[in-house]
């Protein structure tokens, strides 16, 4: 999303004439864009203004703006401790970057502007990109789950979702400035909702867009999948049978402190559902460990349902409290040793499912999107699998942004390793 929203500021910049640098001394105008949802984050953006005062210091015309969750979460304390920061701006301000910099030819003093809107959705700016393979596509903006953890709803607002078409056109701008994958956003992109259709609609309209080889989306809820989204899922091959589910945790009493609306007993069985629709489908999650209250047992559950459902992979995190948050105000907080310990039992269990998943596929052939170089050797290209798994084989005659045939040999950690197996070759192997 923040990758999203930093493009969306680039193309508004771009219309002030602004060209983009590599280098911070060259700036005219410098923002930080990142998201609020961990302590961490927000400790890296006083850092980088603490470093961002010294540059200017010697260009005290540069423009430094905060802008998105963190403007949105930390605007007081910006106010108060970082003066020489020009511009705060929350996610549902950035349309008034052209009026801000004409407005500083004038001398103007601090800009703040973090209201949050109903309606706010971006329809009608297309991001400036860059070369890649993938574009990301916001469908829809704010959260109204409510999570005691998160404090998106706070700083992002209410969902609201943008029309059809307009993703529609989006996704044809993208495919004609050469980008062959797209991947949809949202807080909770299944929750998408307009007068014209629902997600499973709107992944519908976006397969049939000429020249999309792969869709990808992010994050679903799994209390709103259901059988018409895994439909479509099963009947567009360009469709990726992936789905990155987030779990959070395996005990149903912290799941509902959570405010997670489903069971452990209803994950398991929405996950049975997926596997009915698409037998090969690769499910990752989110998981967080040391949530307030949790107990030694209560972390042991979320270990067997990682047990059971096997996660091709997973992100992993320890609680981390934000302020104004529910969560947050609970008095039964883990110690700072027992959350990384459970984190640390955690990675090592998800680390053996995933080379063991990886290794289910030696001797398959799969469909592989070329992506980039191998950060190893010149001679080596790496790429993805349908469902996200990273392969590295031998460069041929393919390029960047081809799908190719490659059989797995080996699997190694979290990447597989295999060599380009050609149509004739294909044609050889089934006969």
């Amino acid at each position: 999303m923040n990758v999203y929203d930093s493009e969306l500021v680039g193309s508004l910049l771009e219309e002030c004439d602004y060209t983009l640098t590599q280098d911070m001394s060259e700036a005219d105008a410098v923002f930080l864009n990142t998201c609020a949802i961990r302590e961490k984050a927000e400790e890296t953006v006083h850092n980088r203004l603490d470093n961002l005062h010294v540059l200017k210091r010697t260009k005290p015309n540069m423009i430094l703006g905060v802008l998105g969750c963190m403007a949105q979460n930390l605007k007081d304390d910006i106010l108060e401790s970082r003066p020489y920061v020009d511009v705060i701006l929350g996610p549902d301000s950035y349309r008034r970057i052209p009026e801000i910099i004409k407005a500083r030819q004038g001398e103007m003093d601090n800009f703040v502007d973090t209201r949050l809107s109903k309606f706010e959705v971006y329809d009608d700016l297309f991001p400036s990109r860059h070369d890649g393979v993938n574009a990301w596509i916001s469908i829809m903006r704010g959260c109204d789950k409510f999570c005691t953890f998160c404090i998106v709803p706070f700083t992002r607002g209410r969902e609201r979702s943008r029309s059809i078409q307009s993703v529609v056109d989006e996704t044809i701008n993208a495919v004609s400035q050469g980008f062959v994958e797209i991947t949809l956003l949202g807080q909770n992109v299944n929750s998408y909702r307009t007068p014209d259709g629902e997600f499973p609609e709107l992944l519908k309209a976006v397969a049939k867009v000429e020249g999309v080889k792969r869709i990808r989306y992010t994050s679903p809820h799994p209390q709103d999948i259901d059988d018409a989204l895994l439909e479509v899922m099963r009947d567009h091959s360009n469709i990726c049978n992936y789905i990155h589910l987030p779990l959070q945790a395996g005990s149903d009493r912290i799941l509902k402190r959570m405010n997670r609306t489903y069971t452990q007993q209803e994950f398991l069985d929405l996950v049975d559902k997926i596997y009915e629709y698409m037998p090969n489908c690769s499910i990752s999650t989110d998981i967080i460990v040391g949530f307030p209250g949790e107990t030694e047992d209560e972390f042991l559950e979320t270990l067997d349902v990682v047990k059971k459902v096997h996660f091709d992979s997973s992100f992993m995190f320890k609680y981390s409290s934000r302020p104004g948050t529910k969560a947050a105000e609970y008095t039964d907080q883990i110690s700072e040793d027992d959350k990384q310990n459970r984190l640390e039992r955690l990675i090592v269990l998800q680390r053996k499912n995933t080379l063991s998943a990886n290794l289910r596929h030696v001797g398959n052939t799969l469909s592989v999107m070329v992506e980039k170089v191998s950060k190893k050797s010149d001679s080596q290209w790496a790429g993805r699998t349908d469902g996200n798994m990273w392969v590295v084989f031998d460069k041929t005659d393919e390029q960047i942004k081809d799908i190719v045939n490659v059989k797995i040999e080996d699997a190694k950690g979290i990447t597989l390793f295999g060599s380009r197996i050609h149509t004739e070759e294909l044609i050889h192997e089934a006969a």
